[in-house]
């Protein structure tokens, strides 16, 4: 049995959790001889007396394939972080998932996206400003990812799908349990053209602590996080907290300074987020080759650099460092793996990661199965 299916049954065991998979993933050569261990193995592997005899019990190829087979027969595609299309930024978090469930088009992971979220229960002020920012940034070719909650992030999760744009909906709980409930019919819409995503395994229920924890999934897989509109208090900054984490980008929306559910933003704000009043003052961070953004009514007033973008890309010229030009030269020959890339270029294997990932996100390479790298 492929290894990638070994750690999908691992991730489905009632009892294992993250840590104590990274425990299994650092303690063994292969992940097939776990299922020659004893329960004395499993526990000198780290893991508890009861965890021990829960996998003698119930660990092995059958009970794995009847596992996949229930998350098949849902149309739900199970990525691993064995996978070559596991999705690169989400790689260099802190603590990406091991095993993520997704239903939809799962393509959109690789595409550049932006977090927006925001309170709960926003104020008209809040809806009004999500609904035109969702609007200007899914036109100009950004996904927009958020958690499916109710205010905000059904506000713009809606916007999307209204403006015929993409976006990705992150669960805090199992695929076969939409949390809030109403927002059932929403998240149907969302399978259609964009992306249902959770790292929980079926029959996982909303409580307590799951959804803070998926905030850094909404995080990771994003250039940065947009806050709408959030009080002090609100869990969107969760998402900001997870941003900075992982070394991505905070934006917030200023609000009306009477208002307690601007607290949250202004607080950001003043903390060094920028400031976002339109589009352009997000996309400006990044030189992005996005479609359909001549006839945005934002355009209007921006730098002549960003006036006069290219027929095919939103800037005149995509700026590329000495390092990001070394690597298209070597790609203009022929594909590389990444190993080959590291003999070649004598870099860490932090740097040509980040060099990579930068020249991904600029769309002038793509990343093939094998991790090889190829010029767009």
């Amino acid at each position: 049995m492929e290894e990638r299916w070994i750690l999908f049954g691992l991730h489905e065991m009632e009892g294992i959790g993250r840590k104590s998979i990274s425990k299994l993933m650092s303690g063994s050569q292969s992940l097939t001889e776990l299922f020659d261990y004893e329960e004395a193995d499993w526990i000198a592997a780290g893991l508890r007396k009861d965890q021990a005899a829960r996998l003698v019990k119930d660990f092995n190829t059958g009970w794995i394939e009847y596992r996949r087979e229930q998350v098949y027969n849902r149309g739900i595609e199970v990525i691993t972080y064995l996978d070559s299309n596991y999705p690169i930024l989400m790689k260099e978090t802190v603590q990406p998932p091991w095993i993520m469930y997704a239903r939809g088009d799962s393509q959109l992971l690789h595409s550049p996206a932006i977090a927006m979220v925001g309170t709960r229960m926003p104020t008209v002020y809040g809806r009004k400003v999500g609904e035109k920012l969702a609007s200007q940034l899914c036109q100009a070719g950004l996904t927009i990812v958020s958690g499916l909650a109710r205010g905000i992030d059904r506000v713009c999760h809606e916007t999307v799908v209204r403006e015929g744009g993409k976006t990705i909906a992150v669960f805090g709980t199992g695929m076969d349990y939409i949390y809030p409930p109403e927002n059932t019919s929403l998240a149907e819409q969302i399978a259609e053209t964009g992306l249902l995503l959770s790292e929980y395994p079926l029959g996982t229920r909303a409580r307590q602590g799951l959804f803070p924890e998926r905030n850094r999934i909404i995080a990771g897989i994003t250039l940065g996080t947009l806050v709408v509109e959030a009080d002090i208090r609100s869990g969107s900054l969760i998402t900001a907290d997870a941003a900075l984490e992982a070394g991505r980008d905070v934006f917030a929306v200023p609000g009306p300074i009477t208002s307690p559910k601007s607290r949250g933003a202004h607080n950001l704000i003043r903390q060094g987020a920028k400031l976002v009043t339109c589009a352009a003052d997000l996309l400006e961070e990044y030189r992005l080759d996005l479609p359909n953004t001549e006839q945005l009514p934002y355009n209007r007033g921006r730098s002549a650099e960003m006036q006069g973008h290219a027929e095919q890309g939103l800037f005149t010229k995509v700026q590329l460092s000495v390092d990001e030009q070394r690597i298209i030269v070597l790609l203009e020959q022929e594909e590389q793996s990444f190993d080959q890339l590291i003999e070649q270029l004598g870099w860490d294997f932090g740097h040509l990661h980040s060099v990579l990932l930068s020249l991904i996100i600029k769309k002038q390479i793509s990343q093939l199965p094998g991790t090889k790298y190829a010029r767009v």
